[in-house]
């Protein structure tokens, strides 16, 4: 049907007193004697607009005043202090009607209420602000990584390889609940592929493949992990930017992501001023000014040796170890970028024992030329390192490991044929998002979460 959207009523002056027609549904109602006053959504922007409803001029409205309910409405587009614009209705059409037991009622929900309805989340303030900053990040790492030369790869979603370290995998499979077989070999033999398949978690080998025909590619697509962790941070479906560069050693990669980090916030920043100006108000005092601080600040860089012992100098009690060796814990990361830097960090030089099999290994014997960047309030949000680009050296990292050689043939060809030195790291969007926007669950910045024991 003809129609304006409500982000061109808000954003050109033309319509300003000519009559026009918008769609919408009704977010907010308010009656009195003699007016009547709606707030509209068409989703075209995150404000609403307010529809002026005159009793003797209108009329058959009541429907329309019902909470959700969808409206067209025809009238005169005017000037408001307040609000800027607002229309001034001659007649409303009810698209859609609403009953009373229309679950979003009040103004404020809680964020767990609103996980068990998320076909109807989406058209709350928060969820409608989340989405739309969403939409501008995707887009704002498309448009980075084109600007930088970066060929946009599709790598499978259904593969044959685990990515050996990433995360435990989802099988994918043809066969029935009961199947005839009675080895775990003629089982896989007589699947679809002919051999154990899984979704993807990650898209690097593939990514790797291709950064050596083209120098530089990236991936942005869906990642699978079937890990139980029930976190606020873990999703078992979530997406991922994974940037491959040739000719790439730890300190390049490290400088691509950091100017890759600030470039899309200040596009975030640019593009949704209404958007971060509610999450401020409503979820992270401060957001603006901690979002212009990255742009504009250096990140940190700390060798994983002296993490460590800051670690251990610190006057808490941490509930994990933080020996030399141990992984990090979200605990141990928010206190280094939140307590000591204040500010994103580079944490370097892992110990090779707790990270994977491709990770280029350093003079030293006992680590590898890996770094995550850790963010305040998050954690980890980019995974990183140099490849192994030496051959033998990778060999005796799959033997060490107990890998069967003969699943990574592609991948050991890549060391043989041409190798270069070559590096990348896997961003996870939904955790960026989160720092983004100061929403401190990941469930609540996907459509439909997939955690453990939840599908909907």
């Amino acid at each position: 049907m003809k129609h304006i959207d409500v982000k061109e009523i808000f954003n050109n002056p033309f319509y300003i007193g000519k009559t026009v027609t918008v769609c919408g549904w009704v977010r907010t109602s308010r009656d009195s004697k003699n007016i009547s006053f709606l707030e509209i959504n068409d989703g075209t922007t995150f404000k609403h607009l307010q529809i002026v409803i005159e009793k003797e001029k209108v009329s058959d409205f009541d429907r329309a005043m019902k909470l959700g309910a969808s409206v067209k409405v025809c009238g005169v587009c005017v000037e408001s202090e307040k609000n800027g614009v607002e229309v001034n209705a001659n007649s409303i059409e009810v698209l859609g009607d609403c009953p009373q037991d229309y679950p979003l009622q009040k103004k404020r929900h809680t964020l767990e209420f609103l996980r068990t309805m998320p076909h109807l989340r989406v058209r709350t303030n928060t969820f409608n602000a989340v989405f739309r900053v969403r939409s501008v990040l995707a887009a704002a790492i498309h448009e980075y990584l084109q600007s930088k030369g970066f060929v946009y790869v599709n790598t499978p979603i259904i593969t044959g390889s685990d990515a050996e370290g990433a995360g435990e995998v989802f099988r994918v499979t043809t066969h029935d609940f009961e199947t005839p077989y009675k080895t775990r070999e003629e089982y896989y033999e007589n699947d679809f592929f002919g051999k154990k398949a899984g979704l993807s978690v990650s898209g690097q080998l593939e990514g790797e493949v291709a950064a050596m025909a083209f120098g530089r590619i990236y991936t942005f697509g869906p990642s699978f992990r079937a890990e139980n962790s029930n976190t606020p941070r873990h999703l078992a479906e979530f997406w991922h930017i994974e940037p491959e560069v040739a000719f790439a050693e730890l300190p390049d990669i490290i400088e691509i992501a950091e100017n890759m980090i600030k470039a899309i916030i200040s596009r975030v920043l640019e593009r949704c001023p209404d958007e971060i100006a509610f999450f401020e108000k409503h979820f992270e005092e401060g957001l603006e000014a901690k979002l212009r601080s990255i742009v504009s600040n250096d990140f940190a860089i700390v060798e994983y040796t002296e993490a460590i012992e800051l670690l251990k100098k610190a006057d808490r009690q941490f509930n994990y170890p933080c020996d030399w060796g141990c992984d990090l814990q979200t605990e141990h990361e928010r206190y280094i970028t939140e307590e000591i830097f204040k500010k994103p960090v580079f944490v370097i030089n892992y110990p090779k024992d707790i990270k994977a099999f491709y990770m280029k290994q350093n003079p030293d014997g006992k680590t590898v030329a890996a770094t995550d960047l850790l963010v305040p309030g998050v954690g980890e949000i980019i995974g990183c390192s140099e490849r192994e680009a030496d051959l033998d050296k990778l060999l005796e990292a799959m033997n060490a490991r107990n890998m069967k050689i003969e699943d990574y043939k592609d991948y050991i060809d890549l060391r043989k044929f041409g190798s270069v030195p070559h590096s990348g790291f896997g961003l996870g969007f939904e955790r960026i998002l989160m720092y983004v926007t100061g929403i401190s669950n990941i469930r609540d910045v996907t459509l439909y979460p997939r955690t453990v024991g939840s599908i909907r």
